[in-house]
C-alpha cells in the first residue's frame, strides 16, 4: 500500500490580501487606522491560520508525504486518488476544492475553533482523523454534487449550486425544459442547487417564492432548482419557476440572448460562457465530496 498523502488546503487570510494591496504593514495599519478600524482583527486571525498549519503538519505522521495547495492554486494542483485532504478555514473554502475532487476524504479545520457545516474540526481532532481514515474506521458524510454540461462537452462541477443566467444578472433569455415540458422565459437567471447548499441561496429564493417546497439534504441525490424573476410577456413565461430534480433528471437551458455565463458557488471567475443557440444540461453529479464526520 503506498504511503498516504495529506494535502493542506488554506486561502489567503485578509491580512495577506491587505498587504498584498498596500504594500508594507505600516501602509495596512494607515490605511485602516485613517477609517477609525483596527489592523488587530486581521492579524489575530492571520495568527491564527498560520498556527492551525503548523499543528495539522504536526499531526501527520512523519513517514507519511505532504502537500499544500493555496485556493488560487487549486487549478493547477493535481490531486491524487488517494490524497487526504484537510482544508484549514472557513466553510467556503472546502466548497472550492470541491469541484477538483473525486471521492478523496476531506477534513474541514477551523483555524479560529468554531464549527461550521464544512469545517466542524478542532487543530486537535486532526491526528485521530487520519488515523481512522487510515484505520478504516472514519465516518463519512457524502455530499451530492450539482454539474453543469455544454452542449460542446464543456463541464463545470459545484457543491453548493451552479448559475445561469447574465454576468450583470440583468434579464438573461433562454429556453427552459424540465423533462417534456418547456417554456421560453426572460429572468434573473437560473439556480439549481444540492442539499448543502439548500443553506444559502436556495434556502433564500426558497423562502420568498415556494416555501412549501422541501428541500433536499447534503446527501440526498436531489437537486432543487428555482428561477429568479421570472418576467411574463407575450413571449416569455412563468410556469416552469421552481422544482426538485431526481437522479436521472437534469434542467436544460438554450441560451436565446449574448452571451450567458455558467458558474458554480459563487466564483464568477471561473465560469462557462452559453452564445446564442447554445445548450445546458444541469443534474446531478457522479462524483460525491466525502467529508470526514
Amino acid at each position: 500500500m503506498a504511503t498516504p498523502r495529506v494535502v493542506l488546503v488554506t486561502r489567503r487570510t485578509e491580512y495577506d490580501e491587505l498587504i498584498a494591496r498596500h504594500g508594507t504593514r505600516g501602509q495596512a495599519d494607515f490605511f485602516l487606522r485613517s477609517r477609525g478600524q483596527s489592523l488587530d482583527v486581521l492579524l489575530a486571525r492571520h495568527h491564527a491560520l498560520d498556527a492551525a498549519r503548523h499543528a495539522v503538519l504536526a499531526a501527520i505522521p512523519v513517514q507519511w508525504r505532504r502537500g499544500q495547495a493555496e485556493r488560487d492554486e487549486l487549478a493547477r494542483f493535481v490531486f491524487g486518488p488517494d490524497d487526504i485532504v484537510v482544508a484549514i478555514g472557513q466553510d467556503g473554502l472546502v466548497a472550492n476544492v470541491a469541484k477538483y475532487l473525486d471521492g478523496q476524504p476531506v477534513i474541514g479545520v477551523n483555524p479560529m475553533g468554531g464549527g461550521g457545516a464544512l469545517v466542524p474540526h478542532p487543530c486537535a481532532a486532526v491526528a485521530d482523523l487520519l488515523a481512522d481514515i487510515a484505520g478504516g474506521r472514519a465516518a463519512y458524510l457524502d455530499r451530492a454534487m450539482v454539474e453543469a454540461r455544454t452542449d460542446d462537452g464543456q463541464q463545470l462541477r459545484a457543491l453548493n449550486e451552479i448559475f445561469v443566467g447574465h454576468a450583470s444578472h440583468q434579464s438573461a433569455r433562454y429556453d427552459l425544459s424540465v423533462g417534456a415540458t418547456q417554456e421560453s422565459q426572460s429572468s434573473s437567471g437560473v439556480i439549481a442547487g444540492t442539499g448543502t447548499g439548500a443553506s444559502g441561496w436556495c434556502a433564500s429564493i426558497q423562502r420568498a417564492v415556494a416555501p412549501d417546497l422541501p428541500l433536499p439534504a447534503p446527501a440526498d441525490r436531489s437537486l432543487a432548482w428555482f428561477v429568479r424573476e421570472a418576467w411574463p410577456s407575450a413571449s416569455t413565461g412563468t410556469a416552469l419557476a421552481y422544482g426538485i430534480l431526481g437522479r436521472s433528471e437534469a434542467l436544460c437551458a438554450t441560451a436565446r440572448s449574448e452571451e450567458l455565463v455558467i458558474f458554480g458557488d459563487g466564483i464568477e471567475s471561473d465560469r462557462l460562457l452559453l452564445s446564442w443557440g447554445q445548450g445546458v444540461r444541469i443534474s446531478l453529479s457522479e462524483s460525491v465530496l466525502r467529508t470526514v464526520t
